[in-house]
């Protein structure tokens, strides 16, 4: 499959924080769901967000 799946917007509204259970944004350009009280962005893979710490990348 050449072409990236596609992050469906609306899962925004059922995502939390894994660590703060806060709300996350979406970062379109970066494909990453951010969490700005954690500190932390979350990769989204062939459309499907990666909500493990481990996999998170720590924001400066």
């Amino acid at each position: 499959m050449s072409e990236q799946a596609e992050f469906d917007r609306r899962m925004l509204e059922a995502l939390v924080c894994p660590q703060t259970r806060t709300t996350l944004s979406y970062d379109a350009a970066a494909q990453e769901l951010v969490s700005k009280s954690a500190g932390l962005a979350f990769p989204i893979r062939n459309g499907i967000p990666v909500m493990l710490i481990d996999e998170a990348r720590v924001l400066e």
